[in-house]
C-alpha cells in the first residue's frame, strides 16, 4: 500500500493498494487487483479473496482517506475602535469545518502592536489527519496617542486666544470651558476639524476664572487632553487679575481711540500713586513720591485704575474709566 500518511491513520494523499497473494498456486482470486483511492473517503475496505483446493483466504483493508485541508473562518472578537482601526489589544478567533476528518484544533491570536496600519495575524486549523488551512487577517492598530505641545493663552480684551501645537495624526479636536454658556457649568465651545491658527474665545466676564479644556483625537479615537486656566481680564490686561509679581510690574490696558494720555492710580487702603502716561502701559518702580509722601513697593496686595484723557492734561477732559484689576506684590521691598 503506497500513500503518505498523516495522523491518526488517515492517509493524506492518493492511496495505491497491490495485493500480492502468495504462496502461487491459487485457482481463483476476487478483488486483488491494484486500485487506487484518490478521493477522500471516512471509510473505504477493500477486501482480497483467494481460492485453491483446500479452500478460501481473505484480507480486508480499511482505507481512511483526507487530503483536503479545512475550510477557516476568522472573527475578531470585537469590533474595530474607530474608522476601521483598533486602539488596544484584539483576538483573533479561528474556526474550522472538515467533513471527512473533523477539525482537530484551531488558534487564537492577539495582536497588541506595534502600531502598524497595515498590521496583520495569522491563524491556522489543523483537521485530524494533519491537513493545516493558515489564513492571514490584515488589521489597522494604533494604540498611539496624539501629541500636544505649547499649549498656551494669550489674554484679549473680554476673551483669551488659545494657541498651541499638535502633532501631524490630530483628525478632530474638542474645547471644553467651565463655566460654560448660558449659566452651564460646562460647556464644549468647539468641536470639529483640527486648527492651525488657535482659537478664540470672546464675552468672558472681567476676573472671572475659567479653565480650558483641549482633547484632541487621531482616526483610531486614541485622545490627548491638557487644561489651561485663566482669569479674564477686560481692558486692564497685565498683570493678570490676582497674579502675583516678584518684581514691580508693567501695567498695559487697552488703548482708547482718541485718548492722548491716560491716568493711573493704584490703591493700597488708601490712594497711594497717580501718574499720567500717554501711552497703554505704565512701568511701576519700586519707590515713589505721591502727594509730597515717600511710597515704596512692599509686599501685599494692590488694585490698580485707568482712565483715558482727551486733549491737553490741564483740560482734565476724562472718559469713562476703563476698569479696575489687582495683583500681589512678593518680592522685595
Amino acid at each position: 500500500m503506497y500513500g503518505t500518511q498523516g495522523a491518526n491513520g488517515w492517509y493524506v494523499t492518493n492511496v495505491t493498494v497491490n495485493w500480492v497473494v502468495q504462496p502461487l498456486g491459487y485457482l481463483t482470486t476476487e478483488g486483488c487487483d491494484a486500485r487506487t483511492i484518490a478521493t477522500d473517503t471516512v471509510n473505504t475496505d477493500l477486501t482480497c479473496t483467494a481460492t485453491w483446493s483446500d479452500g478460501t483466504v481473505s484480507s480486508t483493508i480499511h482505507i481512511h482517506r483526507d487530503a483536503t485541508p479545512p475550510t477557516v473562518v476568522v472573527t475578531p472578537e470585537r469590533a474595530p475602535d474607530a474608522n476601521g482601526w483598533y486602539n488596544h489589544a484584539v483576538a483573533f478567533a479561528y474556526t474550522g469545518a472538515d467533513p471527512t476528518s473533523g477539525v482537530a484544533a484551531c488558534t487564537r491570536v492577539a495582536y497588541a502592536g506595534p502600531d502598524n496600519q497595515n498590521a496583520s495575524v495569522t491563524g491556522t486549523c489543523r483537521d485530524n489527519a494533519g491537513n493545516v488551512t493558515s489564513v492571514t487577517t490584515a488589521l489597522k492598530y494604533d494604540a498611539t496617542p496624539p501629541k500636544i505641545k505649547k499649549f498656551g493663552l494669550k489674554a484679549l480684551k473680554g476673551g483669551a486666544r488659545l494657541h498651541w501645537t499638535d502633532s501631524a495624526d490630530v483628525k478632530s479636536l474638542e474645547i471644553q470651558r467651565a463655566p460654560g454658556l448660558k449659566g452651564a457649568a460646562q460647556s464644549v465651545v468647539y468641536r470639529g476639524a483640527s486648527l492651525s491658527s488657535g482659537w478664540v474665545d470672546r464675552g468672558l466676564r472681567p476676573g472671572r476664572e475659567y479653565r480650558y479644556q483641549l482633547t484632541v483625537s487621531d482616526d483610531a479615537a486614541n485622545k490627548t487632553t491638557k487644561t489651561i486656566d485663566f482669569v479674564a481680564r477686560g481692558a486692564l490686561l497685565d498683570p493678570a487679575p490676582g497674579e502675583q509679581v516678584a518684581k514691580p510690574p508693567l501695567l498695559v490696558w487697552t488703548p482708547v481711540r482718541g485718548a492722548t494720555y491716560y491716568n493711573v492710580v493704584l490703591v493700597r487702603g488708601r490712594r497711594v500713586f497717580s501718574a499720567w502716561p500717554t501711552s497703554a502701559r505704565l512701568k511701576m518702580s519700586r519707590a515713589w513720591t505721591y502727594h509730597g509722601r515717600r511710597y515704596k513697593l512692599r509686599s501685599g496686595s494692590y488694585r490698580w485704575f485707568v482712565w483715558p484723557g482727551f486733549g491737553s492734561l490741564s483740560a482734565g477732559h476724562y472718559g469713562k474709566m476703563l476698569g479696575g484689576s489687582t495683583f500681589t506684590f512678593g518680592g522685595p521691598s
